[in-house]
């Protein structure tokens, strides 16, 4: 069977493949980084998005103080990975990831962890008192998102309080995230409703210190507010991550801030009526939860879902004058990153067509 390697063209490569172009992604790299320099704020890149920790050594190397991880078993791959520094971003909740959060903890002890409860609280120091281990943790605030998270203020002061008691959990910070704000198009409501959800989290981190307790770390943001975020003083790092390769959906928000280096390759395998071509790609390669992907350099063509392994490409010969042919290749954008990454177990990385190296995705389907 063939197995494509580095050097060979992206020609070689079956379909569907995920591509990724090296020197557009990395100039994402340094055009995030770049947005803050000179400031205090930390960036904290979350791995949710890329899955990988060839991709998160790649992003520590670049400047990031950290990574996000959203669920203990991505923990488990880049901690066995070598990456270190890491902020589990979801409540760990049920006896099977507390025992798994202390498994880890005790070759892995700079993990962080997030509480929004009194009862998860208690979980975790009492399986942490058994193993004789400490955990650094974040109370999680809602500001807006209405999923997670302690209202701000008096409810999360309580919390604090209530976790004094628990000798293995030592409270370092605060994380709010505003993920509903990600995607508002016009960018005066994103900041402005940005603000305000800043507010809410900075005055309890400063609520807190005031009674207290020793906050360290006020973590937010994500790839369509980090930049917002890093001017409310008091928040000390922010968790972009679609930022590395974007999707449709993210662009048709910001704009050309970071540039689309993703794109899932297809082939054409049927024409059986005019202006309607059958490729290689459907829900088993591209997500739709936020809209249908977009065909690359295609303007005028539609894509459709049309099963598991099919997909359906539409056009109109008055708005475009490409005319496919049975065997051509087509890639295209997807319209969310995340979910899309997580249907492929490889990344075919390629620099001026050529294939410069094959990742894989090591944390893919590591959702418990």
């Amino acid at each position: 069977m063939y197995q494509p390697q580095p050097g060979d063209p992206l020609a070689a490569l079956d379909t569907p493949a995920m591509i990724v172009d090296v020197q557009l992604m990395e100039e994402n790299i340094a055009r995030l980084m770049a947005r803050f320099q000179g400031t205090s704020v930390r960036v904290r890149p979350h791995l949710k998005t890329a899955k990988s920790p060839e991709l998160a050594h790649r992003l520590l190397a670049a400047g990031a103080s950290g990574c996000c991880v959203a669920k203990v078993s991505e923990a488990e791959v880049m901690a066995q990975a070598g990456v270190e520094d890491l902020l589990i971003t979801s409540e760990i909740v049920g006896h099977p990831k507390v025992t798994r959060l202390v498994n880890l903890l005790q070759q892995h002890p700079h993990i962080k962890a997030v509480v929004d409860s009194q009862t998860g609280a208690q979980a975790l120091n009492t399986a942490l008192e058994e193993a004789n281990l400490h955990l650094n943790v974040l109370i999680e605030l809602n500001v807006g998102q209405n999923r997670c998270g302690v209202a701000p203020g008096e409810d999360t002061l309580a919390l604090a309080q209530q976790m004094q008691s628990m000798s293995h959990l030592h409270l370092i910070g605060v994380q709010g995230y505003e993920g509903h704000l990600q995607h508002i198009h016009d960018p005066l409501e994103r900041a402005q409703r940005c603000r305000q959800a800043m507010h809410l989290l900075t005055t309890t981190a400063a609520q807190l210190r005031t009674a207290g307790f020793p906050i360290e770390i006020v973590t937010t943001g994500g790839t369509g507010t980090a930049e917002i975020c890093t001017q409310c003083e008091g928040v000390t790092e922010v968790q972009p991550g679609s930022f590395l390769f974007m999707d449709t959906d993210y662009r048709n928000a910001l704009g050309p801030v970071y540039a689309n280096a993703l794109t899932i390759l297809s082939t054409v395998i049927s024409l059986p009526v005019p202006n309607r071509a059958i490729i290689d790609a459907g829900f088993k390669s591209l997500s739709t939860d936020s809209g249908m992907p977009e065909p690359q350099g295609l303007p005028g063509f539609h894509y459709q879902p049309a099963g598991d392994e099919h997909g359906i490409l539409t056009w109109d010969n008055q708005t475009s004058t490409t005319q496919l042919t049975i065997g051509d290749r087509i890639a295209l954008y997807p319209s969310h990153i995340d979910t899309t990454i997580n249907l492929h177990d490889t990344y075919y990385a390629y620099r001026n067509g050529l294939l410069e190296a094959i990742w894989p995705v090591a944390a893919r389907g590591k959702v418990q």
